[in-house]
């Protein structure tokens, strides 16, 4: 029977198509419009026939319905039938993909991804919509690591395009196709959202804003009306303002934990200049330092530079839309801060002229009435003995006649002008307040389902009465917990007491730090160093420099040993001097052999990435052999923690600690919380704070002798593999 005449009128034919016969079909390469009929009949068959029939159709089908997808997204000529089958391909992998059976094979397929997001294109509004609406499922349903796979594929995408990665998303907001604004709308939410770590949170947030999101959001798109619409934006809009607050959650756990003595100074010093050193910012922080010195050294006028210096920084870190500021405004800041720094000295010497004024009063107490600025401008006779324990004066009394009167003091500063579009408070001093709390903190895809699972009762929440440090776990979803999860048996509040809360509140409260005197402690060629080094390598190693570019890309193991891709990762120049190299190839024969050799590996992308993982392949047996012994003696161990009582009652302690300390927050009312999140908190907290930690926790476990025990043992194993470190 010819397989060409079962698609012809398939749709009105009531025979039923087996999947070889749809298999058989997408084999014979055809790209005309029988192969359009074939693809929508073949889509009806997948919407509906049972499961077994779409089994039976992927263990083969899938590999040729991505073929065909490949085939058309690689075709230059995109004319209409080639676009028509294209949609006809989406439209059935999303019906293959519409059961658990078809959604693992197709996130088992590695190209999968990649040939989706490929075929992402503002200009085919329909299939555009049907692609993110499939990738945004994926993103909510699929594995664990599924938004991992879904960047790099979005990455590789972007860079053959040559473009930024989120742009075809963008763009496709700017359609007048509201379903196709909604879908994206959806799948940025979905990538933003999903990732546990707040950095990453914001990266992603900030990269879809420099995309060009930020121009949108404002101009096009809440002028629609449309209620599918406004649900994503808020979506957006709240989880920003959330992730805002928990971002500046941090400036206050940065200054409860480094207090101001001069070794904390020093650790936050060191702990800035490793984050910048060996980047392109070392240099713009050394420029900051040096026009920090230049600050004149006079005692009223340069507290007030650095009150206005914090403020300006305040406000571009802290930046109050919640996304990076505009990175490429490159215009001057032609502000004059003269008048305000002047404004400033003034207040501050006449604060200090107060601040004695009240010393001398309360010193002596005998004195004549002194002379105390009234709010209206003029000035008022107070004697001192009216003024309070505590040397407070009271409010002046009416004024004087005219003849008596004092010169007003200078008037208080007016507000400061905008920079770029921010205006800076009056109060110079602190950071800026943190975001109002968004009308629906913790939103999430759907509304929460008032049931928990596995009988599971709702957290208590808690109300200190002092602000405290946030205890920044991963919070784990009642939703995303199995029955025999350990959190759903956890019963933390049988070590509740309010002795212990207070105590708790008394050792990791944020307190109000009074105000504190700060001290102040064109490339074209190879460089000559390296131009020897590379010459006497080359020397050693006598292989064609395009035959070294040929065993790179080939990962050939044959040619490549350990020890030359060693040399090659030590002696090549950075990628900076190939990329200047690579500008004199019409120069090649006139050039030494160094920048000949330079010149040649130019071409080859990522090449220092590429050569660190060939080698890690090459010692990939060695490393494995030697971390065996090890890998067996932390599963053993992990076993033997899993299965202890003890730990299990600590993990209780510390759900309790962390719920009341983080009230008010995000993750108030945790159910449980990621073990990895205890060993972040610990790498964030300054080594004082991490002592004052470890006190309260033995106070506490004090009351406990099994946890006490435990906690022991685990402090005598830490000590005896430092020991064991120490000797090796």
């Amino acid at each position: 029977m010819n397989v060409s005449s079962v698609f012809q009128g398939s749709l009105k034919n009531s025979r039923k198509i087996s999947p070889q016969e749809f298999i058989q079909e997408l084999k014979s390469g055809s790209t005309d419009e029988r192969l359009v009929t074939c693809l929508e009949s073949l889509r009806v068959s997948l919407t509906s026939n049972p499961v077994s029939w779409v089994e039976n159709f992927g263990q083969e089908g899938l590999g040729l319905l991505l073929d065909v997808l490949e085939r058309l997204v690689e075709t230059k000529n995109q004319d209409k039938v080639v676009k028509r089958s294209q949609h006809k391909v989406i439209q059935c992998l999303r019906a293959f993909m519409n059961n658990k059976y078809g959604l693992e094979r197709i996130l088992g397929e590695e190209r999968s991804l990649l040939l989706l997001i490929k075929a992402i294109d503002p200009k085919k509004t329909n299939m555009m919509t049907d692609i993110v609406k499939l990738l945004s499922a994926m993103c909510i349903v699929g594995e664990e690591n599924i938004l991992e796979k879904i960047l790099e594929a979005i990455t590789a995408a972007a860079e053959e395009r040559n473009v930024d990665r989120f742009s075809p998303i963008v763009e496709g907001l700017q359609d007048n196709s509201v379903q196709l604004q909604v879908a994206c709308m959806q799948l940025i939410n979905a990538l933003v959202t999903s990732p546990d770590d707040l950095d990453f949170r914001l990266h992603i947030r900030n990269e879809f804003m420099r995309s060009g999101l930020k121009e949108i959001l404002p101009v096009s798109l809440k002028c629609i009306k449309n209620e599918a619409l406004d649900i994503q934006l808020k979506v957006f809009n709240e989880h920003k303002e959330e992730d805002m607050m928990e971002f500046s959650h941090r400036l206050e756990d940065i200054r409860s934990e480094l207090e101001y003595p001069f070794d904390i100074i020093n650790d936050v010093y060191n702990m800035v200049w490793n984050t910048v050193k060996d980047t392109s910012a070392e240099g713009y922080f050394l420029s900051i330092l040096q026009h920090l010195l230049l600050i004149r050294n006079d005692y009223f006028i340069r507290p007030q530079y650095f009150k206005l210096i914090e403020e300006c920084v305040s406000q571009i870190v802290l930046h109050r839309s919640g996304t990076d500021p505009d990175f490429t405004y490159r215009k001057r800041l032609d502000i004059n801060f003269s008048h305000l720094v002047d404004i400033c000295v003034d207040k501050a010497r006449l604060e200090e002229c107060e601040e004695r004024a009240s010393e001398l009063s309360r010193k002596y107490g005998s004195l004549p009435p002194v002379f105390v600025p009234s709010t209206c401008g003029h000035a008022s006779v107070v004697p001192l003995e009216a003024a309070g324990p505590h040397g407070l004066l009271p409010p002046p009394p009416p004024l004087l006649p005219s003849n008596g009167a004092i010169p007003p003091p200078p008037p208080p500063p007016p507000p400061l002008p905008l920079l770029n579009g921010l205006g800076i408070p009056r109060g110079f001093g602190g950071a800026p307040p943190p975001p109002p709390l968004p009308g629906l903190p913790g939103a999430q895809w759907s509304p929460p389902s008032c049931t928990l699972p596995f009988g599971m009762k709702p957290k208590k929440e808690f109300r200190p009465e002092v602000t405290m440090k946030r205890l920044n776990w991963s919070k784990i979803r009642p939703q995303e917990m199995t029955e025999s999860c350990f959190w759903v048996k956890a019963e933390e509040d049988k070590y509740e007491n309010a002795d212990m809360l207070c105590k708790l509140e008394l050792t990791f409260c944020c307190q109000n730090r009074g105000n504190r005197k700060k001290i102040v402690v064109l490339l074209s060629s190879l460089c000559v160093e390296s131009f020897f080094v590379l010459a006497i390598f080359l020397g050693s190693f006598r292989v064609p420099y395009e035959d070294i570019r040929m065993m790179i890309l080939e990962v050939d193991e044959t040619q490549l040993s350990e020890s030359v891709v060693q040399n090659l990762i030590k002696h090549l120049p950075e990628q900076e001097q190939l990329n200047a190299l690579s500008k004199f190839k019409s120069e090649y024969k006139n050039l030494s052999e160094p920048e000949q050799f330079g010149i040649v590996m130019s071409n080859v992308k990522r090449l220092r990435p590429r050569l660190s993982a060939i080698l890690f392949k090459l010692q990939f047996e060695e490393q494995v052999n030697n971390i065996k012994p090890d890998i067996m003696a932390v599963s053993a161990a992990c076993e033997e923690i899993k299965k202890s009582k003890s730990f299990s009652k600590l993990l209780e302690l510390v759900l309790l600690m962390g719920n009341y300390m983080n009230a008010g927050s995000r993750n108030a009312q945790t159910f449980g919380y990621n073990l990895s999140s205890l060993c972040k908190v610990s790498f964030e907290m300054s080594m004082l704070s991490i002592t004052i930690t470890f006190s309260f926790v033995f106070i506490v476990l004090l009351k406990y002798s099994v946890l006490l025990f435990f906690l022991q043992l685990i402090l005598c194993f830490l000590f005896i593999n430092f020991i064991i470190l120490s000797i090796s």
